[in-house]
């Protein structure tokens, strides 16, 4: 029998193969050059412009946009990188519905606001397109530095390390480079394998070493990158992810929804991967966003996403609560989940109601569920670490840490939120108070 959405089980090709390449497109087409130049037509080129202020990374989007219009935009693409090395993928994943675009004068006037995100990933992917790389290295200092964490905040501060005339190491877990952006997006919004690309290109400023297939614990050993390195760079993310802590929870079909997240991105033909009919993932933020319409892209009949908070404090911004409404993700709130039931296999899953303060209520109903993704945050992993605050690596100013020459960002980090472009302004800053402390 041919495999269909109606087909019970975990199975792959629930769809054909023209329908999964559809689903798997890019969720924002990018812009041509005529569509990029009426897009940046609607710029006021704001004063003290409220969409700067609001971008972690302080880009000048107004110049940037300006630029576009005039017709350079790879100038506009050096204006962006500046400030922000990952522009590019930054433009594809940043919520820009809930910052720059949000304040925009546009957006406050007309309910429409300039599109910032798309027009940001038409300088950038203009500059890339044309194998240009817009920075030099400074002349060698002699001083080396180790990046522990290909992702996102380790890459970003490695270029501008870099930049400074330093030397630096990058050393990863994985096989790949990319951090995030290449296991943990959702395959629809960074196509062709562009977070690939993007880690090769910024490669060519030079000065920069990746060592993959190597962490904290496995293979490294703060002290020892201490004694080696004139500086160490923390950017390790938050490798655990938190227990359910129900019953039933160890049974077959309930995975973490990252690990679900990354295969899908890793796998050479969507076809391949394997998802349920009746699929339930728990969680509220973007990563449980990402597995519920991607589980619903790949085929599932019925995909439940479920919180145990209201919609409004979902971590999840509303673009991405609507995104999954409009790919048929059912959200239910308010919902604790209490058991996991199957005999082996999961083939219910049981919540209970609460309250806004997390009260249960008493009221219980039933899923029914051949696959339950976890997506209810992560945790920080590794021995020997700095000292921790809220489980995550305390630190102050630019991502100091207790130990002296070892600095922190990403994810591992506390103070920031766990976003690609806060993670790069972290990197970047981090690389300036390494760099003015290694100069005197």
């Amino acid at each position: 029998m041919t495999s269909n959405t109606l087909t019970p089980g975990i199975i792959a090709g629930r769809l054909p193969a023209d329908q999964l390449s559809e689903n798997f497109s890019d969720l924002h087409p990018p812009l041509d050059d005529h569509e990029a130049l009426v897009a940046a037509d609607r710029c006021y080129f704001c004063h003290d412009a409220p969409c700067a202020t609001a971008c972690p990374t302080d880009i000048d989007i107004p110049l940037f946009i300006r630029q576009i219009a005039t017709g350079t935009p790879d100038a506009a693409a050096k204006t962006i990188l500046s400030q922000n090395i990952m522009g590019g993928m930054c433009a594809r994943v940043c919520p820009t519905e809930t910052l720059c675009e949000q304040v925009c004068v546009r957006e406050t006037a007309e309910g429409k606001p300039v599109e910032i995100g798309n027009l940001q990933r038409y300088a950038t992917d203009t500059l890339m397109a044309a194998g240009v790389h817009p920075f030099e290295r400074a002349a060698a200092t002699g001083k080396t530095i180790a990046v522990v964490g290909a992702g996102p905040a380790g890459l970003s501060c490695a270029h501008r390390l870099a930049m400074k005339g330093h030397a630096v190491t990058i050393f990863d877990a994985r096989p790949k480079a990319g951090g995030l952006n290449e296991y943990g997006i959702a395959s629809y919004k960074s196509v062709g394998g562009f977070a690939a690309k993007e880690v090769e290109w910024l490669l060519q400023i030079g000065g920069i070493t990746v060592e993959n297939g190597k962490s904290l614990g496995a293979g490294l050993v703060l002290d020892r990158l201490k004694a080696d390195f004139d500086a160490v760079f923390l950017a390790i993310g938050l490798a655990g992810v938190n227990a359910l802590n129900v019953d039933g929870e160890a049974k077959d079909g309930v995975l973490d929804a990252v690990d679900f997240i990354s295969d899908l991105r890793q796998a050479g033909d969507v076809a391949s991967v394997e998802i349920g009919r009746d699929v339930v993932v728990i969680g509220g933020g973007m990563t449980a966003v990402d597995a519920a319409v991607q589980a619903k892209l790949l085929g599932a009949l019925n995909v439940s996403l479920v919180y145990r908070r209201g919609r409004d404090r979902m971590n999840a911004s509303p673009f991405e609560q609507d995104l999954a409404a409009s790919k048929g993700v059912r959200i239910i709130t308010n919902a604790s989940p209490k058991a996991v039931i199957g005999n082996g296999a999961v083939r219910e899953i049981e919540f209970e109601y609460t309250d806004d303060d997390l009260k249960p209520t008493g009221q219980t109903f039933r899923l029914a569920a051949d696959q339950v993704f976890k997506a209810i945050g992560q945790t920080l992993g590794g021995d020997g670490l700095p000292d921790t605050e809220g489980g995550k690596i305390a630190v102050t100013g630019a991502g100091r840490t207790s130990l002296s020459g070892v600095w922190a960002g990403g994810d591992c980090a506390s103070g920031g939120e766990d976003l690609t472009v806060t993670a790069v302004a972290e990197g970047r800053d981090a690389a300036e108070d390494i760099h003015a402390q290694l100069m005197g």
